[in-house]
């Protein structure tokens, strides 16, 4: 079976995921998807890793519920606010998650120390599209860390469960956060939350990786460009209904990972045009790459550029 892990753990005051797609076995099959549009219950009791909190409902509308553990304070009340922009855009330009179509807000003070996601697909949640966030400060603020961490988890259940399909088949290629950075950018944009996203996107911009080699800038060199020429949120989203319609599934979940021919490919696909130049500015092309772009074209003439 394929499962999404993703923990987050705060370390040095910085957001660090913890995340893995376990190896596909070829005798997967399509997750059971429950219905969950009953009333969130007032209480909820964790029953995954280590969390076994009762947790107790402390706001609910349409689009979000939000629990807190015992020690995080009702008085603290812009996630009630906040996370419903968050999740109502977020719907918006992806799709509906799910029958419920709700967030599922889990927020914990002085233990963990970051987060995980689960979706609508998952038992282990109760088939819930939850972000279960740790702090071993405090969620006062409503900026910094506080928001970063919980948008980050949203951006994980777009991607492991966006266009009623199971799975990330670009996980094992842009890893824990290199699509969560360019999802938040765009997030505190389109919300207006302009220092938000001014923050967000300098700090970006700085960043560098060590994958797939040495001083990688993916924010810099390869999403923002992307984002900022060819549609901003729409070649997001064009990326993963390319995905659902053209990517081999059983029933609705994935069946295998991307390589990166593929994922230059449909990325392609996503902005109408060849990205293999800016490819090779982001990332080097070597000629592995060169052989599966190729293939790809090949494989998947539905997406065109």
């Amino acid at each position: 079976m394929k499962r999404y892990l993703c923990y987050v753990l705060l370390v040095g005051g910085s957001l660090f995921t913890l995340a893995t797609f376990a190896s596909k076995n070829t005798a997967w099959m399509a997750p059971v998807v429950k219905d969950t549009t009953a009333a969130p219950p007032l209480t909820w009791k964790e029953h995954w890793f280590e969390h076994a909190q009762v947790m107790r409902r402390v706001f609910s509308n349409s689009s979000v519920t939000v629990y807190y553990d015992k020690e995080t304070p009702e008085s603290i009340t812009w996630p009630d606010t906040l996370l419903t922009k968050v999740w109502n855009y977020t719907t918006k330009t992806y799709g509906a998650f799910g029958k419920d179509n709700r967030l599922f807000v889990l927020l914990h003070t002085g233990k963990y120390g970051g987060g995980h996601p689960s979706t609508y697909f998952d038992g282990s949640h109760d088939y819930r599209n939850v972000i279960d966030v740790g702090h071993e400060g405090d969620w006062v603020s409503n900026t910094g860390w506080n928001l970063d961490a919980a948008v980050h988890e949203v951006g994980h259940i777009v991607e492991g469960a966006a266009k009623s399909v199971h799975g990330s088949p670009a996980f094992p290629i842009w890893k824990d956060s290199k699509w969560m950075e360019i999802y938040q950018y765009d997030v505190y944009r389109a919300l207006g939350w302009d220092a938000e996203a001014r923050r967000w996107f300098d700090m970006q911009m700085k960043g560098t990786d060590n994958f797939p080699r040495p001083g990688t800038q993916w924010f810099k060199n390869w999403f923002y460009p992307i984002y900022h020429q060819y549609g901003g949120a729409k070649v997001l989203n064009n990326f993963f209904t390319l995905l659902a319609v053209n990517f081999p599934r059983n029933g609705n979940a994935y069946t295998r990972d991307l390589n990166w021919g593929e994922f230059i490919h449909f990325w392609s696909g996503a902005a109408g045009v060849n990205l293999k130049p800016q490819a090779i500015i982001a990332f080097g092309w070597p000629a592995s790459w060169e052989e599966e772009f190729l293939q790809a074209q090949k494989e998947f003439p539905e997406v065109k550029y």
